[in-house]
C-alpha cells in the first residue's frame, strides 16, 4: 500500500479556525514555509476568527532576582557559566520595591507584570514566600501577575495558584533535537514536568521559544508542535528573536532577519488561534513596520517598558505612538487557556 505523503507548502489544505492538537512537525513546517503574503492572509484569518484583533495586551517584565543562575543556557547572560558577561549577582529584591515597580507599571499601561528571578528551581523558605507577597500584592493592584522562577514542584506550583498567580512562564526555548545544544543542565522532559505541575494547578501556561540560536526550521517548527499539541495550549507563546549578549557563547551569532519572526508569530497563531503570541525579547530591534506586520500575523501582546530582565525594550512613549498610530486600543486581557 502506497503511504499517503506529508502535505507540502503547496498543497497544505487551509485548516481555517478549527483548533487542534494533532499537529505534526511537518505540517507546521509547511505552514511556516508558505509564501509570505499567503502565510500572513492565513494567520490573520485564524486570528480574526478567535480574537479582538484591536486587542494588544501590555505586560511589564522586572528582574526580581538577577544572576548567579547555575543553569548553562547559552543565550542567557544571567548563567554563572558565563562570567565574561559581567553580570553581577543580586538578591531578591524586597517586596515593597517589587510592588513600587508594579504599581509605576500599571500607572504607564501595563495590564501584566511579570517577575523573572534567576533559579534552577525556587527553595521552600522566606524566598519564596516573599514571592508569593509579591504575587499577591500585583494581583490587588488589578493587574494579572506572572513568575518565572525555574523549575517549580507540585506543591509549590499550588501554592503560587492560592497566591492568585494568573500565570507561569516557563520557556521551552527551542525543539526537543535541538535543546541539547543550548543547555546542558536541564532536560526537556524537566520542562515538561514544570509545565504540567504548572497546569495541573490551574495556572495559565506562559511559555514559547527563542528564534536565531542556530537551529533550523524544523527545530522551530517542532517546538511549536510540542505547544500546539498540549491540551489546553498555552495561554501565551512568547516569540523571542536571540539577543547576542557579548560573553555568552552566542555572542557571534547574526541578527534575526525580522522575517523570520513575521514567519513565526503567524505560525504559531494558525495552530494555537486562542493563544496570547507575544513579541518579546529583540523587538527593539524590529522596525514599526516589521512589528505591524506581526500584529497582522496575528501577535497580540507585547512586553511593555525599557527593560526586559537584563537586555533593552522598546521605550513605552515609542510603543504608546506605535499602538496609536495604528488605531490599537488596548483592552483589559481575559484569562482563558485555549481549547
Amino acid at each position: 500500500m502506497t503511504a499517503t505523503p506529508e502535505p507540502t507548502a503547496a498543497i497544505l489544505p487551509f485548516e481555517g479556525p478549527a483548533i487542534r492538537h494533532d499537529w505534526t512537525v511537518a505540517e507546521i513546517q509547511a505552514i511556516h514555509d508558505l509564501p509570505l503574503l499567503d502565510l500572513v492572509h492565513r494567520a490573520s484569518v485564524v486570528h480574526r476568527a478567535h480574537n479582538d484583533p484591536a486587542d494588544i495586551q501590555r505586560a511589564s517584565l522586572l528582574s526580581i532576582k538577577t544572576g548567579g543562575c547555575p543553569e548553562d543556557c547559552a543565550y542567557c547572560p544571567q548563567s554563572a557559566h558565563h562570567k565574561a558577561t559581567g553580570q553581577p549577582r543580586e538578591r531578591l529584591m524586597p517586596v515593597d520595591a517589587v510592588l513600587r515597580e508594579a504599581a509605576a507599571a500599571k500607572e504607564a499601561g501595563a495590564h501584566r507584570f511579570c517577575m523573572g528571578a534567576a533559579w534552577r528551581q525556587p527553595k521552600d523558605g522566606p524566598e519564596f514566600d516573599a514571592v508569593l507577597s509579591m504575587v499577591r500584592g500585583v494581583r490587588a493592584m488589578g493587574m494579572e501577575a506572572c513568575v518565572t522562577l525555574g523549575m517549580l514542584t507540585p506543591s509549590q506550583a499550588q501554592r503560587l495558584a492560592e497566591a492568585g498567580l494568573t500565570s507561569y512562564n516557563h520557556n521551552l526555548d527551542t525543539g526537543p533535537d535541538f535543546y541539547g545544544d543550548i543547555i546542558s543542565t536541564r532536560t526537556y522532559a524537566d520542562r515538561l514536568d514544570t509545565l504540567e505541575n504548572v497546569r495541573e494547578a490551574g495556572i495559565g501556561v506562559c511559555c514559547g521559544g527563542i528564534v536565531g540560536m542556530g537551529e533550523g526550521v524544523r527545530d522551530r517548527a517542532a517546538m511549536l508542535q510540542v505547544l500546539a499539541n498540549h491540551a489546553p495550549h498555552p495561554e501565551s507563546v512568547p516569540i523571542n528573536a536571540l539577543v547576542a549578549v557579548p560573553g555568552t557563547p552566542l555572542e557571534g551569532r547574526a541578527a534575526v532577519d525580522p522575517l523570520d519572526i513575521v514567519r513565526m508569530c503567524a505560525t504559531a497563531r494558525i495552530v494555537m488561534p486562542r493563544a496570547r503570541v507575544r513579541l518579546s525579547a529583540g523587538r527593539k530591534e524590529l522596525s514599526r513596520e516589521a512589528q505591524i506586520l506581526c500584529f497582522m500575523a496575528g501577535a497580540n501582546s507585547i512586553f511593555y517598558g525599557e527593560r526586559l530582565l537584563t537586555t533593552a525594550n522598546n521605550e513605552t512613549d515609542a510603543d504608546a505612538e506605535l499602538l496609536k498610530d495604528i488605531g490599537i486600543t488596548v483592552a483589559a486581557p481575559v484569562l482563558a487557556a485555549a481549547e
